[in-house]
């Protein structure tokens, strides 16, 4: 099933994808893609609707983010053994943690802010996990009990922010529209395989990023595992799981975003996000 948001900012409407490939309004079910409403009851409930019967909505609306007001917006840093080569830094031992503002939750094709100040914008493809079930302190052989689904993010980074300075990921990832997710939440059971998926990034047609959800070093469960030993994982909250190598800040030299620069992501499965670099 593949769950997604409708219309302007502020205004979408939950909606979900048929077998026809048509958008159909949730609205008369849900009143939202939030903690309230992102369950595996809600799933259910959808899956004994019959979709033909709701509204068709017009696809040219604009998409949103997939998910609105999660309580928590989780990254996890250098997962890729060779994204961390990039970046001269040795593999993690145990997953790195760090958080999104969920303030950053932007659009899939929604233009992203890049401020006057900013000289170090960066893009990331990464593979995000939705969390259904309210959990702590589980085994990792647990995880996939609470694992509603996945979506595509592009953990944007300003790199002088997140390193130079009093060096704060947080801050280098928190900017307002610095976290496009979707266009849509996919339930687990259309992923075939969630450790075999490609991953690309394009940068004004050209491609930067290649990779594959099998190189991670910490696979989904093992994640939500983890993060779950230190903090109550709530339905709807996000863990965007590390991105494959190709960031402007591997580059030789490096390679940061200007003004007017168009991004396209996709992931096998997850769909394609499309958007530009706009200086505010």
């Amino acid at each position: 099933m593949k769950l997604l948001r409708l219309g302007d900012k502020g205004k979408e409407k939950p909606a979900v994808i048929d077998n026809d490939g048509n958008y159909r309004d949730l609205s008369s079910i849900i009143d939202e893609l939030n903690p309230d409403s992102l369950n595996f009851e809600t799933i259910e409930k959808i899956k004994n609707i019959k979709l033909s019967e709701l509204t068709k909505l017009n696809k040219d609306n604009r998409i949103g983010s997939c998910i609105s007001k999660p309580s928590k917006f989780i990254g996890i840093g250098l997962n890729f053994s060779d994204h961390a080569a990039e970046t001269g830094a040795r593999p993690p031992k145990e997953p790195i943690i760090f958080m999104k503002a969920t303030s950053s939750i932007n659009g899939p094709n929604d233009n992203i802010e890049m401020v006057s100040e900013s000289k170090k914008l960066d893009w990331e493809v990464e593979l995000g996990i939705v969390i259904g079930k309210k959990t702590k302190h589980i085994d990792k052989n647990e995880s996939q009990k609470y694992i509603l689904g996945y979506c595509l993010v592009n953990d944007v980074s300003e790199r002088e922010w997140q390193i130079e300075g009093t060096g704060q990921w947080v801050k280098g990832k928190s900017h307002d529209t610095y976290g496009p997710i979707g266009p849509y939440l996919v339930t687990k059971d259309e992923i075939p395989n969630i450790n075999d998926l490609n991953m690309s990034l394009d940068l004004n047609g050209v491609r930067m990023q290649t990779g594959n959800t099998k190189t991670m070093i910490f696979d989904v469960d093992i994640i939500v595992s983890y993060v779950s030993k230190f903090m109550t994982l709530s339905p709807g909250d996000i863990i965007t799981t590390g991105t494959p190598p190709g960031v402007g800040m591997g580059k030789k030299p490096q390679l940061f975003l200007k003004n007017k620069d168009k991004l396209k992501l996709k992931i096998d499965n997850l769909g394609e996000q499309n958007s530009k670099i706009v200086t505010i």
